[in-house]
Order: C-alpha cells, then structure tokens, then sequence
C-alpha cells in the first residue's frame, strides 16, 4: 500500500499530551531487567584479559595454565577467531574485540575466559602469559599526524587526497566541503578572525554499563539478550565476525540504562558468543567501569583553525576550519562529519571546511550524541563571538543576520527546506535569560548548534485484540521514549485513548529488521512506521465494518475511532466502534492487524540556540553554571515531557564536557582515570534547573512533522559555556574542558601579556 508521508498540518487530539510513561513504574521499583538482570541455566562468567600497554606487539600468548584450572571451561584469543568478515570494516570490528597480531590501545583485549564463577575467572586471566614487545605509542591528535609519528595501523593510506599517498599514515582520511571562493571573500571583510581551539576527549558517561548474555546452542542456533541501542545490528555483525547464520542469532535488547551513541557497537558480544559457542554453556560478560572507559568508544579528542571574515555592517564574506579529529585505532568518519556540520547554521556566500580523520593509540570511537558536531561548533561559536567583539555587533545579532534559512544552500551541499535556526534565535533574543542582569565575575554567552537526523530501515506491527486494546511491535530501541510516543502515535491514527496502546520492542526473530536508534531517528522513523501500521489497520477495520453491514467498503470511512457508513442510503447505520468491531473479528475473518515497513526518508534537520550564565572565581578558577536555557525546535513535540528531557540531557551532558571531563594519559599511553572518582561527570549539584522552550517547525517530509530531538541539544553547549567562561573571566578560552588549572593559566598568561606591553 502507498502511503503520501507529507505533513498535513492536522490536528491532534493525544499526540502532544503529557501522558504517563509505560517503564515509569518498572524502572522506579527496580523491577525493569537491563543487560546485567538476566540469567540462565548453568551460565557462566566471562571476563577479558586486557593489554596494559598503549602499542605492543603480541609475540606469544600461554593460556595452557589457565585452561587447566578447574572451573574454567574457555579460554579465547584471536587464534579462536578467524577472519571471516570478507571487507576490511568488519575485520577491524573483529579485531578491536580482540587483537590480533599487536595491542594497539591500552585495555585493547587480548585473551577472554569463560568460568563457573567471577573468582575462577579472575584466577585464569593471571595464569595467561602475554609476551609483548613494546612498541612506539602516540595519543595526541596533532603529534599522530607528524610524519615522523608511529604509525598506528601500516595498512592506511590517506582517502580524500590527490595523488594517493605512498606511504602508511595516521591521516586515515581528508574531507572537504564548501562552495564560492574564500580568498575572495577575506579579501571583502573588514574583520578576520583567526583562532585555534582544543578539546579533549569524552566517554557517554551512560550508568549501565556494557553487558550481555550470549547462549549458542549445538544446533548452530543463539540467543543474545544485551544492552543496546541496536539489536538488529548486533545481530547483524555478530553472525558476520562468527559465520553464524543470521536468522539463527535471536538478540533480545535489555532496558537500557543510558546509551547517547556508545551503544551502537559492538565490544564484547562477539567474544560472549565464542566464548559459548566453546563451553557450550551460556556466558554473561558484564564490563567493569574501568574497562568501559579504557575499552568502549569515547568521543574524538580534536584540534581546530577557525578564520572567519566580515564586514563592519556584520555581513560575513568568508569562513573557513581545518578541524583534527582523533579517531582511536580505528579508521572511521568523525572529521567529515565535523567538517559537514560546522557551518551548518548560516548563510554563507563563501565557506571550506576540512576534516581530518586521525588515529592514535586510543580505544575505538564511537559517537557521543551529535557526533563530531559539538567540537566544530565550539571552534566556530566562539570564533563567531570574537568576530561580534571585533566590530561591536551583539553576539546574537551576529548570528540573526547571517543564520541559515529555508533556500539557503547549506556548508555541506543541500539546499534547506523550511527550518527553525532564526525562530530559535529570535526566540533566544527575547526570552527573558537574555535580559536578565548579572553581578561580578559572571558572564553569558549563547551559541547555536545544528544536527542532519537520520531516518533508516523501519518495520512495526500493531495486533488489535477482540477486546478493541492494541499491541504495538517496535523494532526501535527505547532509549529517550520510543515505547510511550508510538502509543501516542497510534492511538492518535486508530482514534482511541493512550491507555489502550501496549508498545514494546520486539526481538530480531518476530520483528523486520530496524537500523540502530542513533541519528535521531527513532521517533521520526518509527512514527513513519507506526502512522502507516496504524492506516493499514484502519484499512482491514473499515472493510470488516463492511462486511458487517453488507455494504461496499467505499461506502465506510474512519472517524474519531469509529467506522461511519456515508451516503444517504446508510444513514440509518450507527458508527461502529474499533471495539465493536474487534470483538466480532473471529467471525469476519479473524485478527485484525496493520504492518508497515519504510526506509524512511526526509528526515528533517534540526537547530538549537542556548543560553548560559557562569560565574568564575578569579582566585581559584572555578566555574558554577548559575543559568541555562535550550531553546529549540523539534518539528512536533509528541511527547513534551520527552523532548524536554532530551534538551536538558544534552545540555547537562555539554556542560559536564565544557567544563570537567576529559581522558589524560600519561606519558606511557596509559589512561590515568578510568573511573567515576577521578572522570567526572555533573552531578545534581552542579547542575542549575535547565529551562526548555520547544518550537515546533514541521518538518514537511513527515505525516507528524516529526524531526529529531536527541542529539541536537549537546551541540551548543561547549562553546555557550565557553563564551560564557570568557566573558566571566575576561580571558578567551580554547580549551575544554575549562577547568580550574585551564582557567588560572589562561588568566596568568593574561596577566603576563599585559605586564609585556
């Protein structure tokens, strides 16, 4: 069945209410099972031996002592796990999981062993001997792309340049995007700008940590129940690394407790299934935090040039960046995302930007919200704020005259569609926060930030029982209220209350495949899905109301829950309920159910601006956030209580990154704070209540005008914070996070200067 998926500018009865969540109860009372809350028969403890050193090469591995302890019934290493992948992505999956001929990051795994319990487990992993030869190590985006730096991974050859390099390199890839000529354009302003900025590198920081249960049985079949984001997926590249046939993998997603793009790969679900397939027992691995941070993907570390030029009325004639993007040990797209995304917000005649895709002796990344996003914007925010201070123009009159808008030809190549950056700004102009004073050593700063949203492989069903409830089949993880807004979604389409809707997330064997919830995508790509499940029902609902009145289906229409006859030769039908209807089902042709599947395109992108108060103590360099308020547009709000959460997550998320987290490592290649105690994330007291303002701008490309809503809100953040730190301070800063040793060095630098002069 085609189905027209334009925005129709309709109005709801249920979607946009403030309706109780369906996991409230379960996850308050401790009843809601995550990764670690599941068990079965015989299982056993798998734990992973990991590398202690930052690039070393595995001359030998002795795990004949570990195999002869009693309760030890597997032991793994990369001998166990040939290469069965076919593609060089999928091998360098396979090989984070486990390395192969060298260790190339500090808690890269090298051996995993399964046991009778967590004491015989620990007990093997010291009876395994590794032989390493230590090798040469680098950690720092800038120093890997020396030429002269040790050479993380030989068979990288730099993409995006002309000629093709000769020689390995660091430099996996170089992105460029852009239009009009940028020289001629600096040659117009009036004002250049030219800065350099740093940010250091970020973990999710999710509570729950990576855990999974993995059964093969001696059929060849599995079962996989794990923390996720993306069951399909998992399900995808654990039956590719292990040649398993990927109908006979069932993966179950748990609760998640908290996910924000670390949850979109795989890390030791692939092991957890050897290990099983070995012992023949079912094996449940559950990471420590110390493995999370040292061994799951953080976010990219980078280091940027940002010029930009204008003309004294405010008009800029020219941007450019070069951004660096540290991408761990493994070849992936962060710098081009960055590079996509920095100038998104504005209107530019003239513009390049230029990632750079870097490894180093670092875990893997993965993606951290918009991924790539807040660090370009960080450079350019506040870049945008020195080019305001240059010609005496208020920051965000600034952005006003040069934000993007529906015809404007975005950085990154499309032309827009309808968007909400200048209702956002406006909004941010009038909003109270703006024009509230400040006292001494506190300043504000504001800062926009822009996200694609994706939209992807969708698949949903919707059974109709005889007593009229519905039961929702999503294939979408539920990591930001999936489950409560397809309720909303579908008792808004079939006409009923919200409480008759079930929803929940299916496993891969009853279920289509579903992409990963990532990209935003979940509310916008199920909803897709679920509006035409619910009209595909509606369908099968209006033709048995036919038949129960013997009357052509043309003849019936769906309104407001009910079948309705038209015409005046039906007048004397009364409307027929989808209860009505339902509990006559078994004798009109039995269930009644709707289906959809879409790869659903025209995902809508998304704008924020924020605004934020800080006070900084000149004595100590200590920063406290006293305000901050999101503003952004979310095409339609199903469920505000959601979306607004979404908004102060991201914005917490940011000012925890701004100011206080960050990975060190030594000299050694070492990471020095593998821990909640000594990486810290904000907590309640050192957050301010974060106000929201939902703007609903429809996206035209949706039935709902649905656009996504996660990640958007952890991109201005970094540098509203920034520009705020740098008023409060009187000092730019161009480092995150902008802690107190930062800060105190920024201002004794100052101070030093202006002694010189």
């Amino acid at each position: 069945m085609a189905h027209d998926p334009k925005f129709t500018n309709q109005q709801f009865k249920v979607v946009g209410t403030r309706v109780n969540r369906p996991d409230g109860v379960d996850k308050v009372t401790g009843r809601a099972k995550y990764g670690a809350d599941a068990s079965a028969p015989g299982q056993l403890v798998g734990l992973f031996l990991r590398s202690p050193h930052a690039h070393a090469r595995i001359k030998k591995i002795d795990t004949s002592k570990a195999e002869k302890l009693k309760g030890v019934k597997a032991v793994i290493t990369a001998a166990d796990l040939p290469d069965l992948t076919g593609n060089r992505g999928n091998l360098d999956i396979l090989e984070n999981c486990m390395a192969r001929d060298r260790a190339l990051y500090d808690g890269h795994a090298v051996a995993a062993v399964a046991a009778v319990d967590k004491a015989t487990a620990k007990q093997a992993l010291k009876l395994i001997k590794v032989t390493y030869e230590l090798l040469p190590h680098v950690t720092d985006v800038d120093e890997a792309m020396h030429p002269e730096a040790p050479v993380v991974q030989p068979h990288i050859f730099t993409v995006g340049v002309d000629p093709k390099p000769t020689k390995p390199s660091n430099i996996a890839k170089v992105s460029e995007f852009g239009h009009g000529d940028v020289e001629a354009g600096f040659r117009e302003a009036d004002v250049i700008i030219e800065k350099s900025y740093k940010t250091e590198q970020t973990h999710q920081g999710y509570i729950e940590p990576h855990a999974c249960l993995a059964n093969v049985n001696p059929d060849g079949t599995a079962d996989l129940w794990v923390t996720t984001q993306g069951h399909y997926t998992f399900r995808t590249v654990c039956s590719t690394l292990l040649g398993l046939d990927m109908a006979k993998l069932k993966v179950t997603s748990s609760e998640i407790g908290g996910g924000f793009g670390g949850k979109t790969h795989v890390w030791i679900e692939p092991i957890a299934l050897a290990l099983s397939r070995k012992a023949g027992r079912p094996v449940k691995c559950v990471m420590s935090r110390e493995e999370v941070f040292k061994a799951s993907g953080p976010t990219c570390s980078t280091s940027m040039d940002i010029k930009i030029g204008a003309k004294k009325d405010g008009t800029i004639t020219a941007a450019t960046a070069a951004l660096r993007y540290q991408d761990g040990a493994f070849s992936a797209s962060w710098g081009m995302m960055g590079a996509m995304t920095a100038f998104a917000c504005y209107d530019l005649k003239n513009c390049k930007s230029v990632g750079y895709d870097v490894l180093c002796n670092r875990p893997k990344v993965a993606a951290y919200r918009a991924p790539s996003a807040p660090m370009a914007a960080f450079g350019v925010e506040s870049t945008m704020d020195l080019v305001a201070e240059a010609i005496g123009m208020a920051p965000i009159d600034l952005r006003l005259k040069n934000a993007a808008k529906e015809g404007t030809r975005a950085s990154y190549g499309p032309t827009y569609g309808p968007i909400g950056i200048i209702p956002t700004l406006e909004a941010a102009k009038a909003h109270p926060h703006m024009k509230a004073k400040l006292g001494k050593n506190q300043g504000r700063g504001m800062a926009c930030g822009f996200w694609f949203n994706f939209g992807g492989q969708t698949c949903t069903d919707i059974n109709i029982g005889t007593d009229g409830t519905v039961s929702l089949a999503l294939g979408t993880v539920d990591v930001g209220g999936a489950r409560a807004s397809m309720s909303l979604i579908a008792a808004e389409e079939l006409g009923i209350p919200y409480d008759q809707v079930k929803a929940t997330v299916a496993d891969t064997a009853t279920l289509g495949h579903n992409d990963t919830t990532e990209g935003s995508r979940g509310t916008f790509s199920s909803g897709m899905a679920t509006i035409f499940a619910a009209r595909d029902a509606i369908e099968e609902l209006k033709a048995r109301a036919a038949k129960m009145w013997d009357i052509p289906v043309e003849a019936v229409v769906w309104e407001e829950g009910h079948a309705k006859a038209i015409g005046d030769e039906h007048s004397n039908l009364p409307p027929l309920s989808l209860k009505e209807i339902a509990a006559r089902s078994p004798r009109t042709g039995g269930p009644i159910a709707g289906h959809n599947e879409v790869v659903a395109d025209g995902a809508g992108v998304s704008f924020a601006s924020h605004i934020c108060d800080v006070e900084v103590d000149p004595e100590t360099g200590s920063t406290r956030v006293l305000r901050y308020t999101v503003i952004q547009d979310a095409g339609k709000a199903i469920h505000p209580d959601y979306v607004e959460g979404q908004f102060q997550g991201g914005a917490a998320q940011g000012i925890g990154w701004a100011l206080n987290e960050e990975y060190i490592y030594g000299e050694d290649g070492r990471l020095q704070n593998a821990g909640f105690l000594d990486y810290r994330i904000p907590v309640c007291s050192d957050l301010p209540f974060i106000d929201t303002q939902i703007l609903e701008i429809p996206n035209p490309n949706h039935p709902y005008g649905i656009r996504g809503v996660g990640e958007t809100s952890i991109v201005p953040p970094l540098a509203a914070i920034g520009n705020a730190v740098s008023n409060a301070a009187g000092v730019r800063m161009v480092h995150t996070p902008m802690s107190p040793p930062r800060i105190l060095a920024a201002l004794e630098a100052q101070d030093e200067l202006e002694a010189a002069e």
